[in-house]
């Protein structure tokens, strides 16, 4: 009985998500409801078919928090590498509107 209730929880998120997709437009605030969303169905897979949810809250800490500092790590390299990356090229950032912003600062 467990499994069919995670198993429809994940369907319907993943129902919103599919939704989201097609309804919204892309953007920073379509990224975010994704990536908490999967972070969402990310918990309930671990938790049940992972069975982390039944264990004790020390080896349930031990396997989470090590995943968060590299999560951390992952976003703040990608973040400064990324800017230097640009910087380095020059890089033109698009406007709608038309006009340019010419990054020279290099």
């Amino acid at each position: 009985m467990g499994i069919w209730k995670i198993a429809g929880i994940l369907a319907i998120i993943t129902l919103i998500e599919y939704a989201f997709a097609f309804m919204m437009d892309a953007g920073t605030l379509r990224n975010v409801i994704f990536v908490g969303l999967t972070i969402v169905k990310a918990f309930y897979i671990v938790s049940e078919f992972m069975h982390l949810g039944h264990e004790v809250k020390g080896l349930i800490y031990s396997v989470i928090l090590p995943m968060v500092f590299i999560l951390w790590l992952i976003v703040a390299l990608v973040e400064l590498e990324g800017g230097a990356v640009k910087s380095s090229r020059g890089i033109v950032d698009y406007n709608p509107d038309g006009s340019e912003q010419v990054d020279d600062s290099h």
